[in-house]
């Protein structure tokens, strides 16, 4: 479909040659389907282990044989692509397929029954769930965990937008991880502080991802609660209600978790947490990987400048980008924090990753690997000047020794 608007009496077209590529993010929660369907059809188990196998293995080979879309849409169709619903329904979608295949993840993990009924006995379904040893169950709870992972980038896309029902979806699609105090501390605090030493959710040149890990959960977990607890100091109430967006979005996790462990067995809670923990796992990975090292230069007045495009890492992969909604067009999300993904757009001045989200996740559980991949990025970056970068603090002065600096004051933007 083309987006066209007469501009200046000139007529200006646009075509997205993606649009159709988008709704294939829907397969994703898909997955613990395919996992049965791969082992019913092979009686290899194997696949239960299919879920990382196709975010680390299929995803990275998309994007080979895709290649790069460094195509952006003209700025003058940009209102009129964003007003086109398709794209909204193609967000939309994902949140029931991704309860259903929860569900049917957690009919999978349980005793074989529904809320005490045996649809094998019934002759329904094939037995295959009866049989099920406990590393089976795990590698269809690290399935579970990838779709739980991407979900949230699903709600990282709803959630920044005006409707109240995308903003419900969002709270939905973060139910499967119990990590709903993301919708408060992704939009109102990371955005806020992204690319400073602040930012829990940015990670400092140097800092290994399993540093990394501990820092951002917790921080923003804590930093949630605080803007939630400073909105309700302002409206003179207190903030232990369900009008808490903290409070309530957790609410959808007792929801969703307390009906599927009603509905197919108490036993399956251990593996609600492991499938839990890789979704968290999965979102924090990417949280590292986007803002490695970058770092806002403060102003005269003590405040950071504005988040421009040098702030973020950007991908044009265009297979983790059609799954991931352009989550990858990372830097014009943060200029542009309500723009739809259909609408961003690529900038040169943007740093570029060496391949997609998946690849480079792989590359981070080697910190060797890591830092010698794209320490070197960074410090090109900010053209040698290692005083620019977010060093950490542990390593700041072994790094301003290696590339020649002295311990110099804070950058300041003219």
């Amino acid at each position: 479909m083309t987006v066209s608007a007469v501009v200046d009496g000139h007529k200006v077209e646009w075509t997205d040659k993606k649009r159709y590529l988008w709704i294939m993010g829907a397969v994703i929660p898909l997955i613990p389907m395919m996992i049965w369907g791969l082992v019913a059809a092979t009686e290899w188990h194997v696949w239960w282990y299919f879920g990382p196998f196709f975010v680390f293995v299929l995803i990275p080979l998309f994007d080979l044989v895709a290649g790069l879309d460094p195509n952006n849409p003209p700025d003058e169709l940009i209102e009129a692509l964003e007003e086109d619903r398709y794209y909204r329904w193609v967000t939309f979608a994902f949140i029931p397929l991704q309860i259903a295949g929860f569900l049917w993840g957690c009919f999978l993990l349980g005793d074989g029954t529904i809320f005490g009924w045996d649809p094998f006995t019934a002759s329904v379904l094939p037995g295959i769930a009866e049989n099920l040893t406990w590393y089976d169950k795990v590698g269809l709870a690290t399935g579970m965990g990838m779709v739980a992972g991407i979900g949230i980038n699903t709600a990282h896309e709803l959630g920044h937008k005006k409707e109240e029902l995308e903003r419900w979806f969002a709270r939905v699609a973060l139910a499967q991880t119990a990590y709903g105090h993301f919708y408060i501390e992704h939009n109102r605090g990371h955005h806020v502080r992204v690319a400073t030493p602040e930012d829990p959710a940015s990670s400092r040149m140097g800092e290994t991802v399993w540093e990394f890990m501990p820092r951002t959960v917790i921080g923003s977990l804590r930093s949630s609660w605080e803007l939630e607890k400073k909105r309700f100091a302002r409206l003179k109430k207190s903030p232990y209600s369900l009008k808490n967006d903290l409070i309530n979005a957790w609410m959808f996790t007792v929801l969703l978790w307390g009906f599927a462990m009603a509905a197919f067995g108490w036993q399956i809670f251990p593996f609600l947490v492991i499938q839990a923990i890789l979704g968290i796992w999965l979102l924090e990975s990417v949280n590292y990987l986007e803002h490695y090292g970058m770092k806002r230069a403060k102003l005269e007045s003590g405040r950071y400048e504005r988040v421009n495009p040098s702030h973020s890492w950007n991908s044009n992969n265009i297979g983790t980008n059609v799954l991931l909604y352009h989550l990858q067009r990372h830097s014009d999300h943060h200029a542009n924090p309500t723009r739809r993904y259909q609408a961003l757009r690529d900038f040169k001045e943007a740093p570029v990753l060496p391949t997609g989200y998946a690849g480079m996740i792989v590359a981070t559980w080697v910190p060797q690997i890591w830092r010698k991949v794209m320490d070197e990025r960074v410090l090109g970056h900010y053209d040698g000047d290692i005083t620019q970068a977010n060093v950490h603090p542990r390593l700041k002065e072994k790094y301003y020794a290696r590339y020649g600096a002295s311990d110099a004051p804070e950058q300041v933007a003219v």
